[in-house]
């Protein structure tokens, strides 16, 4: 019998992008607030970050059924500094200078747990991301257009933050928010789902 899929991010675009692997699932969102955690292993933190996401989802889940449940958790650093979703638009401005003429890495962490076996799953994916040389009123343009606003690093790569990308090492669906390739080898291969 098939297992329920679900997906505790309420990210749209982590929700693209599993629609795009042609999987149905349902949306949980856990409210709870992220623990206050140390940036020194970005790497183990993202991970850990995601866990925690997918847990409580499935502490919200009814018992007897089995569900699939897959949490993520993204983390843009430069220079070893995280950049969280910003605070507000001088934060954002800040951000966006800092990403200026750099490169910087994109962490997402994946969780994936069989709520009926027990059985899970947790992963990693960095890309790095190279921003060509921004000028001020290219970053005061785009931070009026509010996309910056709701996204790490102050910048969707999916979007008009694509223009200041001038390459990337790595998965690009990363960046989005869920590494793709890696997430549907995991779940073919410890999960029984194939996606095609």
């Amino acid at each position: 019998m098939d297992k329920n899929i679900i997906l505790a991010s309420g990210s749209p675009r982590r929700q693209e992008l599993l629609r795009m692997l042609g999987l149905r699932f349902e949306v949980i969102v856990d409210k709870t607030p992220e623990p206050d955690i140390s940036f020194d292993n970005i790497e183990e933190n993202v991970c850990a970050l995601a866990s925690f996401k997918g847990e409580n989802v499935i502490k919200k889940l009814e018992k007897d059924k089995g569900y699939i449940v897959i949490a993520a958790d993204t983390i843009v650093a430069i220079g070893g500094k995280v950049l969280g979703k910003p605070k507000d638009e001088e934060d954002a401005f800040k951000m966006l200078s800092a990403l200026s003429g750099n490169m910087h890495c994109v962490f997402t962490g994946v969780f994936v747990k069989d709520t009926e076996t027990g059985k899970e799953s947790s992963f990693f994916e960095k890309t790095e991301v190279f921003f060509k040389k921004l000028d001020i009123n290219e970053i005061k343009d785009y931070i009026r257009t509010r996309e910056p606003m709701d996204k790490a690093g102050s910048y969707g790569i999916q979007n008009l933050g694509s223009i200041f990308v001038e390459k990337i090492n790595g998965d690009y669906f990363n960046v989005v928010g869920l590494p793709v390739s890696k997430l549907a080898g995991v779940l073919k291969e410890d999960f029984g789902i194939k996606i095609f």
